[in-house]
């Protein structure tokens, strides 16, 4: 049997909000290039279509806790500021 790679992989489980309506409605964890980031997700509705979708965020869990590979934690890099003026210059395709 091969060895499970969490890699690129993650999840998330209904959080309990108690009295405090700004908390996610999930929490979870998951590692991205094997860096171990939580992950925290609302549940929202778009004022354009009225359809239902997921607001997440990820927050790396911290520098100097070794990562799923045993190597020690790095932090993901800043990526830049898109604005009206740098929008073509990404090379990023969307």
């Amino acid at each position: 049997m091969d060895k499970f790679d969490p890699n690129m992989r993650g999840v998330l489980f209904k959080n309990d909000k108690g009295e405090n309506a700004k908390r996610p409605d999930f929490r979870g964890s998951c590692v991205i290039n094997n860096v171990d980031f939580n992950v925290s997700g609302w549940k929202k509705v778009s004022q354009k279509t009225g359809d239902a979708y997921l607001s997440l965020k990820f927050e790396a869990k911290g520098e100097g806790k070794l990562s799923r590979s045993g190597e020690p934690q790095r932090q993901p890099t800043k990526q830049p500021q898109i604005t009206e003026k740098n929008w073509d210059d990404l090379d990023t395709p969307f």
